[in-house]
């Protein structure tokens, strides 16, 4: 942890300060020591014109500060004294107490063979937040986020592309965008919108697989962490009835993930095996035929009322909708005639296991409201990836090369968290979400 003047944080005035307050507040939150002296001890018998403490501070500075090169840094510290001198240079030396280009750039090799130690800071950061907030890690959010290259040379940059909605919502309609670079792989506190789990990765690797890495990761690192997460909630993209079943079976979190329709619009039976009246929509909404020679497909079928999930049965519960609803059903006397129907105003019962088919079923209903509710929260991430680019220099940087990608995308988020930590422990946990960029 770096030593910082107590006088320097005034939380009075926090609204009012500018970011240099924000770099120093993330200076005191780090636990950086291990880091810093691992440093020291590579330099060890050899000339320290350079601190490499203050190096270290000082690239937190340019993220703080969003200068996309060191050539950027390098002249906000040659101009500003007060900057040099909160990052730990000699005030006597002056603008000479500058490391030049060639040092940032052994320095920052060294840092990128201690991605390890940087990874360690970020979940130490974790931890941290965990233990102060009590519902840190309940909900849960994934998601992949591109990251274009500084160059089109950069030899391990790929092509990646992403298919989403229309803006404007048009159904059945998409737009697919391409970018040549790398994807940050996103699990995050879809709560207080920080990152719990990441990856970066050349922009042509998809999204789903590296979900359950990140979950394992957790599960690994953060295992206090995993028991209190209740839901993961993510797009189509993610897609998988292996991945929902072992969230769920593996993990103990109900997946929140919406299932694509792969056969473009069409109603199957629910039991292929067995003439009956139970179909299910491609996106896994269970129905009732009430209506078999209605001229319109849509009006031949009427969702059936769920009735909720039996955890030890491992089904889904469903009720006849013309029953329910008071709806006019055709089928009625047939449906009756089964012997899996109970006769009576309550009508047919039927009940759906999630093995039937886990990319379509799971503990929470696809076509209810708690997961309607729940699915809201996934744009958690896309707020943080919002942060992401505006204030922590993504929106525009130059990186090249995947190791320096991922340590660069591992110093922002330490910082975010850094940040969130500082705030909730001085009692400022309000500006969690009042973030906004540098001037």
């Amino acid at each position: 942890m770096a030593i910082i003047p107590e006088s320097l944080f005034g939380w009075q005035a926090v609204e009012s300060s500018p970011e240099i307050v924000r770099f120093q507040l993330i200076l005191q939150t780090l636990d950086d020591e291990p880091l810093v002296a691992e440093l020291d001890a590579s330099r060890r018998g050899r000339r320290e014109d350079y601190p490499q403490r203050a190096m270290w501070n000082s690239l937190i500075a340019g993220i703080v500060f969003q200068h996309p090169t060191i050539a950027s840094l390098r002249r906000e510290l040659l101009r500003n004294g007060e900057l040099r001198q909160a990052c730990g240079f000699d005030p006597l030396r002056g603008a000479a107490a500058v490391p030049s280009k060639d040092a940032y750039h052994r320095f920052g090799l060294k840092l990128i063979a201690l991605q390890e130690r940087l990874d360690g800071l970020f979940d130490a950061l974790v931890e941290r937040l965990r233990g102060l907030l009590k519902d840190f890690g309940r909900r849960l959010a994934a998601d992949g986020k591109a990251i274009g290259s500084w160059r089109k040379s950069d030899p391990e940059a790929a092509v990646g592309f992403k298919t989403q909605g229309q803006p404007d919502g048009t159904p059945g309609q998409t737009v697919t965008t391409h970018w040549h670079g790398y994807k940050l792989h996103m699990l995050c506190d879809a709560t207080h919108e920080l990152p719990v789990a990441f990856d970066v990765t050349a922009a042509n690797v998809h999204e789903s697989p590296r979900l359950m890495a990140l979950m394992e990761r957790v599960r690994q690192r953060h295992p206090q962490l995993l028991a209190r997460a209740r839901t993961l909630a993510a797009d189509r993209g993610f897609d998988d009835g292996a991945d929902k079943k072992a969230l769920y079976e593996d993990y103990g979190v109900a997946p929140v993930i919406p299932a694509r329709d792969l056969n473009q619009g069409a109603m199957q039976p629910l039991d292929e095996q067995r003439s009956d009246t139970i179909y299910v929509s491609p996106t896994g909404e269970v129905c009732c035929k009430i209506a078999p020679f209605a001229a319109n497909e849509t009006q031949r079928f009427a969702a059936m009322q769920f009735m909720g999930y039996e955890a030890a049965r491992a089904t889904l519960k469903f009720r006849c909708p013309a029953a329910a609803y008071g709806l006019e059903c055709k089928n009625r006397d047939t449906c009756a005639g089964s012997w899996r129907a109970k006769h009576g105003a309550y009508g047919r019962v039927v009940r759906v296991a999630l093995d039937k088919d886990r990319r379509l079923f799971g503990p929470i209903y696809a076509h209810s409201y708690r997961f309607e509710d729940e699915y809201k929260h996934r744009t958690s991430a896309e707020r943080l990836f919002y942060r992401f680019d505006h204030m922590y220099g993504f929106e525009r940087h130059a990186i090249l090369g995947l190791k320096r990608m991922r340590a660069r995308v591992t110093l922002a988020l330490i910082a975010m968290q850094a940040t969130a930590v500082g705030w909730i422990e001085a009692g400022q946990a309000e500006n969690l979400r009042r973030l906004r960029p540098a001037a």
